[in-house]
């Protein structure tokens, strides 16, 4: 998933090259729109009052059919996106079944990656998602990209044109998928 809404997001483009290297290790890769989900800002009393929205629960079916995660996570500000936070927050709420929301992302691995314009490729945005996803029980791979200088790393088709960093970023991919083969 990522937390870009962006048609041509350097991000959803970084995204799709770690989702290529979990696919060459043999892992199912779904992809995952944010916006497609229609989930208001978190507010607890919309929940109290008329639940857990429609979208909110789509959201929890897909990441409880997945054993990983892969996420690019655009810097805003120095943080993460709102969309990804909204995301986060209404996953983490209650399921139809009683049970937490949490249960969803506890014990699961994830993997991030980041791009942006600047220098520092969104470093900021995956450390405050992290710190957030450790707290819900993720484990986030220590293997991470955040590939500086985005809007000139891709060549028209979406590729990495330097291809030790395309590497890197597909072996992000493949080291995910095949921890996870490792632990299910």
């Amino acid at each position: 998933m990522s937390g870009s809404s962006r048609r041509g997001s350097v991000n959803q483009k970084l995204l799709d090259r770690v989702a290529a290297g979990a696919r060459d290790a043999g892992a199912l890769v779904t992809a995952v729109r944010l916006a497609d989900y229609d989930m208001p800002i978190y507010d607890g009393d919309l929940e109290q009052e008329r639940g857990v929205p429609d979208g909110a629960r789509a959201f929890q079916a897909a990441v409880a059919e997945h054993d990983a995660l892969l996420i690019a996570t655009p810097e805003h500000n120095g943080g993460y996106t709102a969309l990804l936070k909204n995301a986060v927050d209404w996953l983490s709420r209650p399921l139809a079944d009683g049970r937490t929301g949490v249960s969803l992302l506890s014990g699961k691995t994830a993997a991030l990656v980041s791009a942006s314009p600047g220098v520092l490729g969104g470093i900021r945005s995956q450390t405050a998602l992290r710190i957030v996803l450790e707290k819900l029980g993720v484990i986030v791979l220590p293997q991470s990209m955040a590939l500086g200088g985005a809007y000139d790393a891709f060549d028209q088709d979406g590729r990495l044109k330097d291809p030790v960093t395309d590497g890197v970023v597909r072996n992000i991919g493949r080291d995910l998928a095949r921890l996870v083969g490792r632990l299910g």
